[in-house]
């Protein structure tokens, strides 16, 4: 049975070619939205992009026909613009939002077509709930939602006994009980009979077996693991052929700090890579910095603030031991390291580079794919985040780059992704993310 599907302005504004994503289904544009749509058009922000690509869309179906007719598309549904011609239900006219007008729409679509059902999908939770209350159907937005707590993490825990255990540290290998494990998952080999008996390890597809983790007896940069996730992470960071790596977690498990102390050891001491690029969302990706003072690196430093203080705790600056003499003001000199925002990183090719992006969490899955395609020949992308804490307004735990990154790279060999459970910050930090 064919659906009708309104679209609400921030489905849009998420994903233009939504538009395309309904199959045979018939696609209601309200005119409300367009008209909602053209008040960014003029941003030089990700959503100004969207607006004038959603435009552009609409202008292109627009020369095949006519858009309040319906333009038939390629999967044999139908994409048109429609508008409510009645007043406003008793209940909706208060206030007469766009909103409001959205939900009409959707409405008059049902009185027109009483045999199929009517969906208002949109990103907002509360119109969603109106919607409902009024007795339509709403969902949500989403391509490839996955919820959060169904995130893959990385680590698979397998269950061994003690003298397979014991095979796998004289062998350095044990074969896989099976076959459906992700590139570069790594595995926790428990024995049952005797929980202390464990081991380390990561899947070998090509082998189908596991092998040990990297061991890494100086640690890195000074730092090492305190916890079987930041080995996992570490292996993944000091792994040349792993090309994209993703972290996941709550503040003070030592993502970023982890990512910066391989990158300096990849760097500085071994000169796999020209250079560390560390940069971070300013909220929301594409917003201007002209309004702080000073130039490009003064506007940009209050955002880079906790990367500048990874990197001295790192260089041993806290204790008076400075790294033979370096600082983080000397490796930017010397041109080891650069800090950026992401704002100005469309157009540009950044090869043979460490690059970090923090706080992926805020980026949408467009932002994501503008950073990763902008990798050239040698680089090595890590991004991190923790998607409980978001704040761009148009994203949430579960739609967002970050985690839209790690669900479509986990079955690639070039690409590892861990989850951080536990917080090293301090006592007091790990309290406070469990209690508050």
């Amino acid at each position: 049975m064919k659906k009708h599907f309104v679209l609400d302005t921030n489905v849009l504004l998420h994903d233009p070619h939504s538009l395309f994503a309904f199959e045979e289904h018939e696609v209601v544009v309200p005119i409300y939205v367009i008209e909602e749509i053209d008040t960014f058009k003029r941003d030089l922000s990700e959503l100004g992009r969207a607006a004038r690509t959603v435009g552009r869309l609409l202008d292109q179906l627009r020369a095949e026909g006519k858009l309040a007719e319906g333009i038939p598309t390629e999967q044999g549904g139908l994409i048109r613009v429609a508008f409510t011609a009645n007043e406003l239900p008793a209940s909706l006219a208060t206030g007469n939002s766009v909103d409001n007008r959205i939900i009409a729409v959707a409405l008059e679509s049902r009185q027109a077509n009483p045999d199929a059902p009517v969906i208002l999908v949109s990103k907002d939770v509360n119109l969603r709930i109106r919607a409902d209350a009024m007795g339509l159907l709403a969902e949500d937005y989403d391509a490839e939602r996955v919820e959060i707590t169904d995130l893959y993490s990385g680590v698979v825990e397998i269950e061994k006994s003690g003298e397979e255990i014991d095979r796998f540290y004289s062998t350095g290998s044990l074969s896989l009980p099976d076959p459906y494990f992700c590139p570069n998952e790594f595995v926790h080999l428990k024995n049952p009979l005797n929980p202390s008996q464990t081991a380390l390890g990561k899947i070998d597809l090509t082998g189908e077996r596991i092998v040990p983790i990297m061991r890494m007896k100086d640690g890195v940069w000074g730092i090492r693991p305190r916890n079987k996730e930041q080995a996992f992470a570490l292996d993944l960071l000091m792994n040349d052929n792993i090309k994209l790596v993703t972290f996941v977690g709550k503040a003070g498990t030592g993502k970023t700090l982890l990512a910066i102390a391989a990158g300096l050891q990849k760097t500085a001491e071994e000169g796999v890579y020209q250079r560390i690029l560390v940069s971070r969302p300013i909220m929301p990706l594409g917003r201007d910095i002209g309004y702080l003072p000073g130039d490009i690196e003064e506007k940009v430093s209050p955002w880079m603030q906790p990367i500048y203080d990874n990197i001295e705790f790192l260089m041993g600056l806290s204790k008076g031991d400075k790294r033979s003499g370096r600082s983080s003001r000397e490796l930017i000199d010397l041109g080891i390291l650069q800090i950026e925002p992401l704002t100005y990183i469309r157009g540009r090719s950044i090869p043979n580079q460490y690059m970090i992006v923090d706080e992926a969490q805020n980026l949408t899955p467009h932002e994501v794919k503008t950073i990763v395609t902008r990798a050239g020949d040698g680089t090595k992308l890590i991004f991190t985040g923790d998607p409980y804490q978001i704040d761009n307004p148009y994203i949430d735990s579960t739609n967002n780059g970050l985690v839209h990154l790690v669900n479509r790279f986990k079955a690639e060999k070039i690409a590892g992704h861990v989850t951080l459970q536990k917080g090293e910050r301090s006592e007091l930090a790990e309290l406070a993310s469990n209690l508050l």
